[in-house]
């Protein structure tokens, strides 16, 4: 089978095209016929490494996210989910040989979940790390939900910073699911109009107006729950515009890897500060947000496309290298590669 490797961290033409064996189901694994994989930050991240040129021992095969057909099924796991639709998350993570960029891809079968006829292939490769880490930030807020779903988070205001990225979208469309109103920033108009198809309620562009004074505009008395992809440039504006008992969830560091938090004015409305990393996050939280985010899918409540603010970006698997590139560069939307066309 075709699959793609890295045997060195470094820049994206450390990706290799290989040429590997189709790998049999283990106890408790299934094999998924990989249609197609999704590229996120984390990926690149981790390909980098925190020094270049570094031997990656055995080769590790990329990519957390992607979405295929069940082909095989090892001891203990439902001959049912044969020939099933799914999307996988978290693939790659300890497991060298089970990233999404191959053909055929082992994972532990609590790694699966079911993709309805309703959703696209394209939707279940973008679904695992965006989604996931969405759902963890809209859920940590004291006294707030600790599920999402219609109704959770009625009469609750939500700040997406960055609400034209993966995260960003992925959390505007969760937290409209969940009946919140929702607020985001960007930085361009024309990330402004993506951010308005996800559904965001209000879109402050941050270069042309100020930030503070709009929130407080809609929501006088603060927002309850802050998506925050750069807490080192919006630390201070997020302490002015939180409500009491609200919370920041910081899931990236954007614009720089140091931030300073202002204490009074975090401390008076007993302000949480979270932050926000899926893959040790607790097990008791994964579960719930994994129905959460399935429920959503099967209710149509979360889509990716130009007409939901989330434009695809598709390459073949053999251009891997240029995905990879596409994700460390910025480029805006979602970048998928077509394991089968």
């Amino acid at each position: 089978m075709r699959a793609i490797e890295y045997s060195r961290t470094g820049d994206p033409d450390v990706l290799t095209l290989v040429d590997r064996p189709v790998p049999e189901p283990g106890p408790g694994e299934a094999r998924v016929r990989i249609h197609r994989s999704g590229v996120n930050p984390t990926d690149w991240k981790t390909r980098r490494g925190s020094e270049s040129g570094m031997p990656v021992d055995p080769p590790q095969v990329p990519n957390q996210d992607g979405s295929g057909v069940v082909d095989a099924v090892g001891q203990g796991v439902e001959a049912a989910l044969l020939g099933l639709r799914v999307w996988v998350w978290e693939a790659a993570h300890l497991r060298p040989s089970g990233g999404t960029a191959q053909e055929y891809a082992v994972l532990p079968a609590r790694h699966l979940v079911l993709l309805p006829d309703v959703a696209s292939f394209d939707l279940g490769a973008s679904l695992g790390v965006p989604f996931l880490t969405a759902h963890r930030c809209l859920t940590v807020t004291e006294d707030g939900p600790s599920r999402l779903g219609p109704g959770t988070l009625a009469g609750r205001t939500v700040l997406v910073a960055g609400g034209a990225g993966a995260v960003g979208n992925a959390a505007i469309q969760l937290a409209r699911w969940s009946d919140a109103t929702v607020i985001t920033t960007v930085s361009s108009p024309e990330k402004a109009n993506l951010a308005a198809h996800a559904g965001a309620d209000h879109v402050i562009d941050y270069r042309q107006q100020d930030v503070v004074t709009e929130v407080r505009s809609i929501a006088p008395d603060g927002v309850n729950t802050i998506v925050e992809v750069s807490p080192a440039v919006n630390g201070g504006l997020d302490a002015e515009v939180l409500a009491r008992h609200g919370s920041v969830a910081v899931y990236a560091n954007n614009g720089g890897s140091e931030m300073e938090l202002p204490v009074r004015p975090s401390m008076v409305p007993n302000a949480r500060w979270q932050f926000v990393y899926v893959y040790n996050a607790p097990d008791t939280w994964r579960g719930r947000a994994l129905e959460d985010v399935a429920a959503a899918v099967l209710d149509g409540a979360v889509r990716v496309g130009q007409d939901v603010g989330l434009p695809l970006h598709h390459y073949p698997l053999e251009r891997a290298a240029e995905a990879h590139a596409a994700v460390e560069d910025g480029v805006v939307g979602k970048v998928l590669i077509d394991v089968v066309s």
